[in-house]
């Protein structure tokens, strides 16, 4: 309440998972330190790009669990003077010496999950500084250096550990394993930190200090990377990990967004690696035809959603993976030809199986890869909007909660090797999503700017593995169908079908009031816990209205 009194003193709206109005500048993030890092950097004259950074580093230190430098990321920005979409590709890429039989046993077999996920094995090479120093070499306004500095003077202060990380901590499986990370997360007896314990991280003090004064190669050299080596190969079964050299070659890569037609609006975005912008485009491409607004809020809308999502999950798992390894038809997917036929297997009435690929113009068909990856929390996302109309959505991950739970540096390592299929082939065909060396994982994440008349509308994205996809596309629905407000949308239950056996329903939401009537229409139903961290600005008439989302701990600051 100090925290929040003094925001309101320098005359900044805060909400907490509740909608925020303001005339210029807005920030929604996943934690209200990181939001007031970035918040303070457009008071000060900065650009959306250098909120950014310093909202990046902030959420490493306070939300350590969900993203770092140690990971990667997917940005959109788009430039206001410009009037251009861009986006940066900052996913991480497999180590020159991996091969698609990484994660198989000596009998051929797939290892388990958590086998293969904790420990240097599972460790990709960071894109995340690459990423964000990118975007600050393309559109920052502010010293690098001192867009770091306040996440430097916390994790040297030291910061008051939230909620959700002490309930992270206490959840997380194989926390313990490694020294460096059971020193970091737990006391002196063994037990994990609680709420309100004051967390202190010199160790990432100096690697930001390093970073603020060397630039951003200073993580893939040096002591910092040799450092990454280290605990990779301290920590890993594999023998064949991240070295040096993958690190100095690693580039972040600017890419085309995708972008799909939906009820007069233009919905962007990122394309492959990830598979979220292919499939929120599909999934909304094909719901074009049906009257949802008619419908209304209730299990007919669930059913007609699911349905699509069944269809495009299928498309996602046949062809979706690095397109700069396998031929990923990313026109042919969106066609609206295509999506019309696949909108035509919908039935209005019943639930039909689980559905199959099809095959859109362009398509070069491989083999069903296997089903979705964990959907383990291990990922944020923000948006922010500067007083000069520049909007940013990113979304930035260490995959599962905690990533690798290897630690050098003061920041945990990712584990995003195992978004890769761990099994290379199946009916001796190549699953598109298999490792190869210098690949980069399928993701699902999805940062996404809609667009209306050739300026954006609405920014959003969400963490949530595999459930993203139907996170985004639920929220985006909720405000051009329904004309809700992005908080509005976003409290709304979550309902994802993600091809399995099961339509997934929030507990304790209006979601899952609709569960008889969509058991009625033949779907297998499961009612759980579906946590969200969406994030989302409205670019109105009236000004910018932001929602974050209460299923963690969001907030939106607005001046």
């Amino acid at each position: 309440m100090q925290r929040l009194a003094s925001i309101c003193a320098l005359g900044i709206l805060a909400t907490f998972g509740a909608r925020a109005v303001a005339v210029e500048q807005m920030v929604a993030a996943a934690n209200p330190i990181a939001a007031e890092a970035g918040m303070a950097v457009l008071r000060d004259g900065g650009s959306a790009a250098d909120a950014a950074v310093a909202i990046q580093a902030m959420l490493n230190l306070v939300e350590p669990q969900s993203s770092g430098i140690g990971g990667g990321a997917f940005i959109l920005y788009w430039d206001a003077s410009a009037r251009s979409l861009l986006t940066i590709d900052g996913r991480e890429t497999a180590p020159a010496s991996a091969t698609p039989e990484r994660f198989l046993d000596d009998k051929g077999e797939k290892r388990g999950f958590w086998e293969s996920a904790v420990g240097g094995q599972a460790v990709g090479v960071p894109g995340t500084v690459k990423s964000i120093d990118l975007l600050h070499r393309l559109y920052g306004k502010k010293a690098w250096a001192s867009l770091l500095e306040p996440a430097i003077a916390l994790a040297e202060k030291g910061f008051s550990v939230s909620p959700r990380l002490a309930k992270s901590i206490a959840s997380a499986k194989h926390l313990q394993r490694f020294d460096a990370t059971r020193d970091y997360f737990f006391d002196a007896q063994g037990q994990p930190l609680e709420q309100g314990t004051i967390l202190r991280n010199p160790a990432f003090a100096e690697t930001l200090r390093v970073l603020a004064g060397q630039g951003a190669d200073a993580f893939y050299s040096g002591p910092i990377a040799a450092g990454i080596v280290a605990a990779v190969n301290a920590s890993s079964w594999h023998t064949n990990n991240i070295t040096l050299s993958d690190l100095s070659a690693y580039k972040a890569k600017i890419r085309v967004p995708v972008c799909q037609t939906y009820r007069g609006y233009e919905v962007c975005g990122m394309g492959p690696p990830t598979s979220g912008g292919l499939t929120v485009g599909q999934i909304l491409g094909m719901l074009e035809g049906f009257d949802l607004q008619k419908m209304g809020w209730g299990a007919e809308l669930v059913h007609h959603v699911a349905q699509a999502e069944k269809l495009a999950y299928a498309d996602r798992a046949m062809y979706m993976g690095d397109s700069d390894f396998v031929p990923v038809p990313t026109a042919g997917l969106l066609n609206s030809q295509y999506l019309a036929a696949r909108a035509a297997l919908i039935d209005a009435d019943k639930a039909g199986p689980k559905a199959l690929a099809g095959t859109p113009p362009g398509a070069q068909k491989l083999v069903l890869a296997p089903s979705v990856t964990p959907g383990l929390v291990g990922t944020s996302h923000f948006v922010i909007r500067d007083a000069e109309g520049n909007v940013l959505s990113m979304t930035t991950t260490i995959e599962s909660g905690f990533g690798s739970r290897v630690m050098t540096g003061g920041f945990l390592l990712n584990n995003e090797l195992t978004d890769f299929d761990r099994a290379p082939m199946r009916d001796g065909k190549p699953v598109a999503n298999r490792v190869q060396a210098g690949k980069r994982p399928r993701s699902s994440m999805s940062p996404t700017i809609v667009m209306r008349n050739g300026a954006p509308h609405l920014a959003l994205g969400s963490p949530g593995g595999s459930r993203i996809i139907g996170y985004v596309a639920k929220t985006i629905i909720g405000v051009i169908d329904f004309g809700l407000s992005p908080q509005e949308a976003i409290n709304h239950g979550h309902f994802v079908h993600r091809n399995g056996k099961t339509l997934e329903l929030e507990t304790g939401t209006d979601a899952a009031t609709f569960e008889a009537a969509l058991k009625a229409k033949g779907h297998a139903v499961k009612v759980g816990t579906l946590t969200s961290g969406i994030h989302a600005i409205l670019l109105g008439e009236n000004g910018l209205t932001g929602g974050a989302d209460a299923r963690r701990e969001g907030v939106v600051l607005s001046h």
